[in-house]
């Protein structure tokens, strides 16, 4: 894992800001959270990358209001993912 930022996905319309801070700050120092849409997903910021894989191993599948979390490294559309494609 490379970033600090996580994006969570498959959240319930119940599910707040505080509860995610709450949640995540669990495993280490939240910087930020921010769902996008109508809790359509989330992004939470850790403040350091070792927190962040911490938070990402421990909660991804955890239920949280009934859904089970999908918890991922967040990866922006400027940012380059080292990824193996044949062109």
């Amino acid at each position: 894992m490379q970033g600090k930022t996580l994006y969570i996905g498959n959240l319930s319309d119940s599910t707040s800001k505080e509860q995610l801070h709450e949640l995540f700050s669990g495993y280490g120092s939240v910087i930020e959270v921010k769902i996008i849409g109508n809790n359509a997903f989330a992004f939470v910021e850790m403040s350091s990358q070792a927190e962040a894989e911490n938070a990402r191993n421990s909660l991804n599948g955890y239920s949280l209001n009934y859904t089970q979390l999908k918890v991922n490294e967040a990866f922006f559309k400027n940012e380059k993912r080292n990824r193996n494609h044949r062109r």
